[in-house]
């Protein structure tokens, strides 16, 4: 804090007219102390029992200064004392259920966040790599082993990337991204259009899929010919992804978020998120049914580890410091144990080999190809597949998926905030968000990963297990998918995780993202029919429509493109229940408390968190915000954190909207 800082604060104590003594008060949400001695503590001590009072309390006044981060401690990137900040780590790390371990700007030791980035990567490989393989069919790569593990290489790099452009320099929340079944649903009703009907697929329905495919005058699987044939599908889903994805990066750079934020609440964020959560299920349920008993023993060893082993400390061999072991690392140590459980019935045979038989899906050996076939190391690069297509109806099928996964990350940033321990995202960490995302989506075309990115639900629900929110575990989590995504066998490596192990940790953490969603209620008022008639009406109807939807082909406007965009919009849960939200809550008249907007927004944090936690410059750019301060052009760009705030009155202090107090 500068000097005229002081001279200010100091003034305004001495004009409002403070008692004599050592006097202190807290200001709500500031977390700043401000301390004064009077004339009568300068006086000389009678005793020695006096000098000794007054010893403590002058060093108590020393602690608490120190503590509150003065001039000659040193800054982090975000402004805070390197003090404070230990400080208030220690202390929230003490904090009970309702808390966390590592909130976002905190960092791990080093081991630490080594493994809980790699349960972060684990946490997400399952749900990247089923999106090639998902789509492998589609793109017409048959039983081209190599192509798909190259493909699952470019996909985790590709990660990588965005999650670590994300958490640096987007929303900076620690927010895992990867691919997405929204970018699935479009890319299915683009291939299917009579050009890119695959042969393959024709002749192994026609012939059976043990074909020699040689036999009916179609190029070897993996010839050059083949290769040429699934690329050029792969090249036409690149170019809508580019094109479409410049929709929300041109969004998020505008700041057209930031006017309709200003309309958004609680009513219209409980439906996005919870619904989230909850249309997840089918995909959870079904990867669960390949062995419902290894699905459920993966899902009890992580509700053990997570809730019941929570307090059981274990010495660490790197410090001397005992370490919740159970309570970070509860995801992967459930998914390894059920893996290596796996293992066992696999050698012994007693999961069946037969793959028309019930539990098959739970043997370690049914991917056991794709690593072998797969490279030791494949650096994927830019335009690897060949020049991208652009086609006018694959860029506006592709649209609906951008809208859809833009509006679920919404709801993930402030899902993400609530778990790590950070105020709800303010409007133009939102901005910079949707504008990295899009971006992110952007290199995904140009990489030719077959996909977008979007905001991960299942790694934010590993957030409010592990209760660690640093945003340092993230990003090396991120780093990771970056490096191993370069390393073939490695990357195939995870296909071997069974698919009931996977839908079993779905379970646990699918019902974490739907649990933070309700979560939001507490800031609405529960006993007025008007928020319990928007809460019914949204939540349900969000989860009818979308279902009628994709059990019926019945939206026929004539137009192809506006055909599959209405499809693929209103069989989006998160979006049909989010809009009906929106329109209600800002069309049924209600009070803004009765509504929970001033709560909701004020007041961010559980209960026993610290209010020093409840600081917005965590969403500001690393080490150069300071300067960004000083040229008045930034707080006209959309994705600037000064954007919209009034003007500086000096350096580095502002006057608060809301309190009309000096801060810093």
């Amino acid at each position: 804090m500068g000097m005229e800082m002081k001279e200010a604060v100091a003034e305004k104590i001495q004009t409002q007219g403070y008692g004599e003594g050592i006097q202190r008060s807290e200001e709500s949400g500031t977390g700043t102390k401000r301390i004064r001695e009077s004339e009568e503590g300068n006086r000389e001590p009678k005793d020695d029992a006096e000098k000794n009072l007054r010893a403590r309390k002058i060093e108590d006044l020393q602690k608490e200064l120190k503590e509150n981060g003065d001039d000659s401690h040193e800054r982090t990137e975000t402004g805070e004392s390197e003090g404070l900040k230990t400080e208030r780590s220690k202390k929230q790390r003490k904090l009970d259920d309702s808390g966390v371990l590592y909130s976002v700007e905190d960092n791990p030791p080093w081991h630490l966040c080594i493994l809980l980035g790699f349960q972060h990567y684990v946490t997400a490989v399952g749900d990247i790599i089923s999106v090639p393989l998902m789509l492998a069919e589609y793109f017409c790569m048959d039983q081209d082993v190599v192509g798909i593990s190259e493909l699952i290489g470019t996909i985790l790099f590709v990660s990588g990337l965005a999650t670590l452009l994300q958490s640096t320099l987007g929303v900076r929340l620690p927010i895992v991204q990867g691919g997405t079944v929204t970018f699935v649903i479009p890319t299915i009703a683009i291939l299917l259009q009579p050009q890119w009907e695959c042969p393959y697929v024709t002749a192994r329905n026609q012939y059976g899929p043990s074909l020699n495919i040689t036999e009916v005058g179609l190029p070897e699987v993996g010839s050059d010919e083949h290769r040429e044939m699934w690329m050029s599908r792969i090249r036409e889903i690149q170019g809508a992804i580019i094109v479409a994805s410049l929709f929300q990066v041109l969004t998020g750079a505008s700041g057209i978020l930031t006017y309709m934020l200003k309309y958004i609440g609680p009513l219209c964020i409980v439906p996005i998120i919870t619904l989230t959560g909850i249309s997840l299920f089918p995909a959870g349920s079904k990867m669960a049914s390949g062995h419902w008993w290894i699905a459920v023993l993966t899902m009890f060893l992580i509700t053990l580890f997570s809730q019941y082993m929570k307090r059981i400390e274990i010495p660490c061999f790197c410090t001397k410091d005992r370490v919740a072991f159970f309570t970070l690392f509860p995801v992967l140590l459930g998914v390894m144990t059920s893996f290596i459980v796996c293992v066992i019935l696999t050698a012994t045979d007693v999961l069946p080999s037969d793959q028309s038989k019930w539990g098959h899906l739970a043997r370690t050996d049914t991917n056991i190809h794709v690593l072998k076939e797969s490279k030791w190391f494949r650096f994927p690069y830019p335009g690897q597949w060949g020049l991208p297509t652009v086609s006018t109806v694959g860029v506006f099928g592709m649209l609906a998926g951008v809208i859809a996964a833009m509006i679920e990350s919404i709801g993930d940033y402030y899902a993400c905030a609530r778990l790590a321990g950070a105020p709800p995202p303010p409007l133009h960490a939102v901005n910079r968000g949707v504008f990295t995302e899009g971006i992110a989506c952007v290199l995904a075309g140009v990489w030719g990963s077959g996909n977008g990115t979007t905001s991960y639900a299942e790694n934010i629900g590993v957030l409010g297990i592990t209760k660690v929110g640093s945003r340092r575990v993230v990003q090396i989590g991120g780093l990771m998918m970056l490096i191993l995504g370069c390393f073939g066998k490695f990357a195939a490596l995870f296909t071997l995780i069974p698919t009931p192990v996977i839908g079993g940790m779905f379970m646990i953490t699918f019902g974490m993202v739907t649990a933070v969603g309700l979560s939001n209620l507490q800031y609405i008022d529960l006993n007025s029919p008007r928020n319990l008639f928007i809460l019914g009406v949204s939540l349900f109807f969000g989860l009818s429509l979308p279902m009628w939807i994709a059990e019926n082909d019945v939206i026929n406007t004539g137009n192809d493109i506006i055909d599959q965009l209405l499809s693929v919009l209103l069989s989006t849960s998160m979006f049909v229940g989010g809009l009906v939200g929106f329109i209600l809550d800002n069309t049924i008249s209600g009070t803004d408390e009765e509504r929970g907007i001033h709560s909701w927004r004020q007041a961010p944090l559980t209960v026993k968190s610290e209010p020093s936690l409840a600081n917005n410059d965590l969403y500001n750019f690393p080490y150069v915000q300071l300067y960004l301060d000083k040229i008045k052009l930034f707080n006209y760009v959309p994705v600037c954190p000064r954007f919209l705030a009034k003007p500086v009155i000096a350096d580095n202090i502002y006057v608060d909207e809301d309190i009309q107090e000096i801060t810093e």
